[in-house]
């Protein structure tokens, strides 16, 4: 049994595998026109492709008819046998070379078309899906977005490559087998196929098994790397080593690693099991082949070499028969992988930029809120269920986070947003930044609608800093680019003297090239807040939004953190979230929210005055934590316009 026909079984194996996940996906409309649309930039190549397979395809059956002339020759004898022989081993070892370089250019179409179209729905997805909103994040399995960008692209992939040419290759390679052996023999043709019945049904029930066993096997995998991926977190193995159970973590893990052992010898099995049946039917029907033609070939109705030619031919006819018994198959799982990448295509960003989009004036420093109201988007608007590992989205629209919110802050202003956990301040400082569009009523940036605004000069204007800043697994200096790809080695100290955490950066063995670790883990969280403080200084931004940028720091990282945000305000507008009230008591304004509404402004005294919310708030806050911890200390302020940007 050639190479071909062990190419083609295994592609069979495949089908059964997938027949049911296939079968029981329904295409959405156009799937089939938008995939030959985005193989429009492949088709020259698709066809010289196709060209290489229909003529390795007529190789393929060529070879045994001229190998069946070399034993007539032989078996004839004459004067002139013996040319004729080498005349014909030559024209079949040229036939073998140019099968080889067909080979060769079939192997080279078929890379550059298939990791071509790799490159484009990676791409393509990956640009789509960093545009999604940020709930599209918080509510998708990682891992189920991955696996779209790998197994479900590849998928795609093999549509324009094993799938396409091995439909055409079988389909030609069969009809051109079966003509010429029922041309030599009927009778001889009739018998060997009669054994094909006996190798499918079979094949079928011991296919359904294995896609029993393979999808128990991919749920064990997956089971087993989500173990080791939060576990390798440094999170995860923090917890680990806190709470002393290496042991036990070790005995889990093994459990799960020793069952997906044993699935892979049940799998290992079945799938041997399936080739030896594929390959003993085959020579069972060569023997047929070899007792009825030698027969034949005794009684002198058929030659020898005909005999030889059918037997060879015979390799070549089962291999395509049983991969076409499944091409539908095969043509759908192609299909499915790219209906699956047109899911996620298809899901609206979050945010877009108008054609006719402006630019925000440099240096704008200016932020309104007129009459916002905003809530979150449902499921169903965001997600997919297939991402989220669920059977349907829920359409149940979201509780309004914002209810009429209104105000401004002037430039150079530092503004302050507090109120309970819920209220809406981080949501608030999302549509400033355009995180997040508003569902009713407009935020302005310098008197243009965010909205209106074209992404660039919205992202050069503001320049924001968390209570969490993350940083990427790579150097200090690369961290620092991203909000300055251009960015000097000079501006980058510059940044780092700004925020405070210069000498820190000198004293590294690496200095600028110091790999960080992931999420920045090899830095306290004083250090990190501080390198994304320099960041931020670096892509000198008109407006600053703080989200509680020194929540969980102890007192002297967060002394240090405000020494470093006193040079990041400088000249600029503020717009602070704060769960600590002592951080904002010098602010132009507080604004106090509560339940998506503004229910206080103005200065810290006038509000503590008030006896509001703010004042209870205030004096919660004192009341736990004046016995441990002195909150009242004295911030490093800056007057407004004080120094220039």
């Amino acid at each position: 049994m050639g190479p071909s026909s062990s190419m083609s079984s295994w592609m069979m194996l495949r089908s059964i595998q997938n027949s049911d996940r296939v079968t029981q996906h329904h295409l959405t409309r156009g799937t089939t026109r938008r995939i030959l649309r985005f193989a429009r930039p492949y088709r020259r190549d698709i066809v010289v492709f196709l060209l290489t397979v229909v003529l390795d395809a007529g190789i393929g059956v060529a070879t045994p008819l001229l190998a069946g002339h070399v034993v007539n020759a032989i078996t004839g004898g004459g004067s002139g046998a013996a040319g004729v022989v080498i005349r014909l081993a030559l024209a079949i070892a040229v036939l073998a070379v140019v099968d080889a370089f067909l080979s060769l250019a079939q192997r080279w179409y078929s890379a550059r078309i298939g990791e071509g179209i790799i490159l484009d729905l990676r791409t393509r997805v990956y640009d789509h899906v960093q545009r999604m909103p940020l709930q599209f994040f918080t509510r998708t399995q990682t891992g189920a977005l991955v696996s779209r960008l790998n197994n479900d692209v590849m998928g795609a992939q093999r549509a324009f490559t094993s799938t396409l040419s091995g439909v055409v290759s079988n389909v030609i390679q069969l009809v051109l087998t079966a003509a010429v052996m029922f041309s030599l023999s009927w009778q001889i043709t009739v018998l060997s196929l009669a054994l094909l019945p006996l190798f499918i049904i079979p094949a079928r029930r011991v296919g359904k098994r294995l896609a029993e066993i393979t999808r128990e096997s991919y749920n064990l995998d997956a089971k087993m790397n989500a173990t080791m991926t939060e576990r390798f977190n440094v999170s995860g193995a923090l917890l680990v080593k806190l709470f002393g159970r290496p042991d036990d973590e070790a005995a889990r893990f093994g459990s799960r690693a020793a069952r997906v052992r044993d699935i892979g010898v049940q799998q290992a099995m079945f799938s041997r099991t399936f080739f030896v049946a594929m390959l003993l039917v085959a020579s069972l029907a060569q023997a047929l082949t070899y007792g009825l033609g030698g027969w034949l070939a005794v009684t002198g109705e058929v030659t020898a070499g005909t005999v030889v030619t059918l037997a060879l031919l015979l390799t070549r006819l089962y291999g395509p028969l049983t991969a076409l018994s499944n091409v539908r198959v095969d043509v759908m799982s192609a299909l499915v992988s790219f209906d699956r990448v047109f899911e996620v295509l298809d899901l609206k960003p979050g945010i877009s930029e108008k054609p006719d989009a402006v630019d925000i004036p440099a240096g704008a420093g200016r932020v309104e809120f007129r009459d916002v109201r905003f809530r979150y988007p449902s499921a169903s608007e965001v997600s997919l269920a297939t991402l989220e590992d669920v059977a349907t989205l829920d359409r149940t629209e979201s509780a309004p986070v914002l209810k009429g919110v209104d105000f401004v802050v002037e430039p150079g202003q530092m503004v302050a947003l507090v109120g309970p956990s819920g209220a809406g301040k981080s949501t608030t400082s999302m549509l400033v930044s355009r995180v997040y569009d508003v569902t009713e009523g407009a935020v302005l940036v310098g008197g243009v609608d965010v909205r209106d605004a074209t992404l660039d000069s919205l992202r050069d204007t503001i320049g924001v800093v968390t209570q969490d800043s993350h940083l990427f697994h790579e150097t200090i200096a690369e961290n620092l680019r991203y909000a300055h790809p251009g960015a000097t080695e000079e501006e980058m100290w510059a940044a780092l003297d700004g925020a405070q955490v210069a000498d820190l950066v000198r004293s590294l063995p690496e200095g600028l090239e110091t790999v960080v670790g992931e999420r920045g883990y090899r830095f306290s969280g004083g250090e990190k807040q501080r390198i994304a403080i320099a960041r931020l200084l670096l892509k000198h931004p008109s407006i600053v939004i703080l989200d509680e940028a020194t929540a969980h720091l102890d007192s002297e990282s967060e002394a240090a953190v405000q020494r470093a945000l006193a040079t990041a305000l400088r000249g600029r507008t503020a717009l602070v979230i704060a769960h600590r009230l002592s951080t904002v008591r010098d602010a132009d304004l507080i604004l106090v929210l509560d339940e998506g509404r503004i229910v206080e402004r103005g200065r810290h005294e006038e509000l503590v005055a008030a006896g509001g919310l703010y004042a209870e708030l205030y004096r919660t806050q004192f009341a736990v934590t004046s016995p441990y911890r002195q909150d009242d200390v004295e911030i490093i302020t800056v007057p407004a316009g004080s120094v220039e940007p």
